[in-house]
């Protein structure tokens, strides 16, 4: 039992770990519009996106019980169950450091869903596919169409709507609306992604048999994983905002905040209605191409977004394999 309970608190500490990289790798979802088009300097942008962050992630736990119940199934299995969690953890650790590295807006949500198939294959955990279909292979299709449409959309409706508008006090408009949208954004971004590390340490407590399969979420939890994730976000991550915020399209303040506010309201539906644990990432960087191609096709980057979308492709079965041989390893390593 204390072999147990020890392999429970190191996943707990590492899955924390894994948030707040998620803060840091995913900030730029949150801000790069809102620095870009200087609504807002670096410093403020991170202190709002981390408070926003935090009130999102206490805001619901309909992402996180599908993480925790819905990818795989480790009850009953012991110390094993433990060592999958483990093993699929240091797997999507390594694939976020590996994108923020190379600069590349990936999706944290998606290296953890991957990371979580890989390890448990490896381990034969009973993977729940109909549930990764449903709830993540669809969704990673469907939502950032959705915000590339909606963006696209909705900039062409503000710029006839103002198109006598005079563009210097427009504009300034358009900058102070971005502080709005950027708290939006983190509100949501708070709202998905945090949830998914509350989902990581309930499959932790439940697979060591410290709590109920279908027991609610634990407070201490949501406080942990909403600080974690904050704190990351309150570091920076400036490597993948230059990325969102300056090349994809050359932003100004109408576009940022619509791009924003686009990506917001789809978090907060997939979220609060499709209980779909969605890559945020994925959301904004379609809307910022979105809101770009309203000017003419060549001013969205296009040379940039394939690099981007390649490692959207890449992301789950790269962290699904790199957590599988690391789940591999562990399980000859550690004595279960």
């Amino acid at each position: 039992m204390t072999a147990t309970i020890t392999l429970v608190v190191v996943i707990c500490v590492i899955a924390l770990i894994f948030d707040f990289t998620n803060g840091f790798h995913d900030a730029a979802n949150a801000i790069a519009t809102s620095v870009a088009t200087r609504a807002l300097s670096t410093r403020q942008a991170l202190t709002l996106a981390a408070v926003m962050d935090f009130v999102g992630a206490m805001l619901g736990t309909g992402v996180a019980e599908t993480i925790g119940g819905g990818i795989i199934n480790t009850h009953d299995m012991d110390d094993v169950g433990l060592v999958i969690v483990l093993g699929a953890l240091i797997g999507a650790i390594a694939w976020n450091m590996i994108t923020w590295w190379f600069a590349l807006p990936s999706s944290s949500s998606h290296a953890l869903i991957g990371a979580l198939a890989g390890a448990g294959v490896v381990g034969a955990a009973a993977v729940n596919w109909s549930v990764i279909v449903d709830k993540v292979v669809v969704p990673m299709v469907v939502s950032p169409l959705v915000g590339f449409i909606l963006a696209y959309f909705v900039m062409k409706i503000v710029l006839r709507f103002l198109h006598k508008a005079t563009y210097r006090a427009t504009m300034r408009g358009f900058r102070r609306a971005g502080i709005a949208a950027a708290a939006a954004m983190a509100l949501g971004h708070g709202l998905q992604d945090a949830q998914k590390t509350m989902g990581v340490v309930m499959l932790a407590l439940t697979a060591g048999n410290l709590v109920a399969p279908d027991a609610g979420i634990p407070l201490w939890v949501k406080i942990a994983a909403a600080t974690a994730i904050s704190l990351g976000t309150f570091t920076g991550g400036q490597r993948i905002m230059k990325t969102l915020g300056n090349k994809i399209i050359d932003m100004d303040p109408s576009r940022g905040f619509v791009a924003q506010m686009v990506s917001a309201s789809v978090l907060y539906t997939t979220a609060f209605v499709w209980t779909a644990p969605i890559s945020t990432t994925h959301v904004v960087t379609t809307s910022i191409m979105g809101v770009g191609a309203t000017k003419r096709k060549s001013a969205v980057r296009w040379a940039i977004t394939r690099s981007i979308v390649s490692a959207w492709i890449f992301t789950l079965p790269a962290a699904g394999v790199l957590s599988g041989g690391i789940t591999w390893g562990l399980l000859h390593v550690i004595p279960v």
